[in-house]
């Protein structure tokens, strides 16, 4: 083919449905982690392998690992045959639209010109449809569950994706536990729910378990959300049910280790965090957990005055840097990491993890707000400078963005001036009102400022 040509491909291919044109690209993407959480999912059979096996292959092709990108294909293209024979063209479009832009990477343009002409025959058959693409229930669950798996600021996106394909198909187990998983996310970040009975993923998980009653991570999932409305007999039970069901699911485990650890049972969350580990050795994720594991008996060790405190505190500082080792883009498990350090004095690495995290700029809002939360702990905890610590609370808080975070950035701003009779303790209030949209400078005019600052 011609420049031209090639150009006039690239084009077309801008135009599908498919992991090239839903992800965020490369530098956004902790490619190592993905990929070893997308082999997991593979290595232990869990549903939807098609699913994990066509994401795989646009890893590998951003890693230049594009001979294995299309093996990768292959094997999604035969679990749809034998799977899902009866609706194989609906399922097929995503991974011919990946094997068309891989193709084109390779610089095989007549292939990739092959799969377009495919995806076409197929997009015959739907009266909607574009060229190449068509705007099918599958489409969006997969453009759903893609986007999941990248940051927070992509779960709206797969939030409307998942909607749209349950108004077509609302009975679909995949699609309504794709949508539970995003709605539980968006308010455990917003942290503006109520009560159980507002909770919109409460009522999405019930859901799930009424289509499927023998799913046991919805039953984990439910049982976490429960117990943050206080719910603990029903939590317990479903959690009980979910192990019974599934002793071996990675997935139930780690939430059920999750569950015990809010509930105080370390020990019963570290068995379960050990037995997961054995299945996903390489697991980010599970190692984080049984540091924050570590770190709970750590803040019991130190009430109580009693047992190896440095032991523990050495286990948990492991745990998070095996984490960040598996994940280097991890930044809860730094944050946790500097947290651990403060704990034991060591300020200046804590400095160090936390000026590195200050620098991030390709994060969402929430992870902004968070990162400034925490120095501001650090500065007023550990280094006693209010007025840094005032000047992180105040970053977290003018970044405009409803989160937890943001919450408890203000939340200690307020704490600041209730405890202050200066003039700082005014400017922070006028500075909380100017942002809620207030113009509230009133009583700092009155006040005789006595000095420049």
């Amino acid at each position: 083919m011609s420049n031209t040509q090639k150009d006039l491909l690239k084009v077309e291919l801008d135009q599908l449905q498919c992991h090239f044109t839903w992800a965020p690209q490369r530098e956004n993407i902790d490619l190592g982690d993905t990929k070893q959480r997308l082999q997991d999912s593979i290595d232990l059979d869990l549903k939807y392998q098609d699913r994990s096996y066509n994401h795989l292959a646009f890893i590998n092709c951003l890693q230049g690992n594009c001979e294995e990108a299309i093996q990768n294909l292959k094997e999604a293209e035969k679990v749809l045959r034998e799977n899902h024979e009866d609706e194989f063209d609906k399922r097929i479009i995503i991974t011919y639209g990946n094997y068309a832009w891989i193709y084109y990477h390779k610089g095989q343009l007549t292939e990739a010109q092959s799969y377009l002409d495919k995806l076409e025959r197929i997009c015959k058959q739907f009266p909607d449809a574009s060229r190449y693409t068509a705007m099918i229930s599958e489409v969006y669950g997969e453009m759903g569950w893609t986007l999941l798996k990248y940051n927070i600021q992509h779960y709206k996106e797969a939030m409307e994706c998942f909607e749209s394909a349950l108004e077509e198909d609302p009975s679909n187990i995949d699609w309504n536990v794709g949508y539970a998983i995003v709605l539980s996310r968006l308010e455990g970040l917003s942290g503006v729910t109520e009560s159980v009975d507002s909770s919109q993923s409460v009522k999405q998980w019930r859901r799930v378990l009424v289509l499927d009653p023998n799913d046991a991570e919805a039953m984990v999932q439910l049982a976490l959300k429960l117990r943050v409305f206080e719910q603990y007999e029903e939590a317990d039970t479903l959690v009980k049910q979910a192990l019974e069901k599934s002793p071996g699911l990675p997935y139930v485990l780690r939430y059920a280790a999750k569950f015990y650890r809010c509930a105080g049972n370390i020990e019963k969350a570290l068995k379960l965090l050990d037995k997961a580990l054995k299945m996903t050795p390489k697991s980010a994720f599970l190692y984080h957990q049984k540091g924050v594991c570590y770190r709970s008996k750590i803040q019991t060790l130190k009430k109580s005055h009693s047992g190896n405190l440095d032991k523990l505190i050495n286990d948990c500082k492991d745990c998070f840097k095996k984490a960040i080792e598996l994940n280097p883009s991890f930044i809860y498990a730094k944050i946790d990491y500097a947290h651990i350090c403060s704990i034991n004095g060591e300020y200046r690495e804590a400095d160090k993890i936390y000026s590195e995290l200050l620098e991030l700029e390709n994060t969402c809002p929430e992870n902004k707000q968070e990162i400034r939360f925490q120095v501001g702990l650090f500065e007023q905890n550990y280094k006693h400078f209010k007025s840094n610590a005032i000047k992180y609370f105040l970053e977290g808080f003018k970044i405009k963005h409803d989160s937890n975070s943001r919450n408890k950035c203000r939340t200690h701003l307020e704490k600041i001036a209730e405890n202050s009779q200066d003039i700082v303790a005014f400017c922070i209030r006028g500075i909380i009102h100017m942002l809620d949209g207030e113009e509230c400078f009133e009583k700092v005019l009155e006040i005789e400022l006595g000095n420049a600052e």
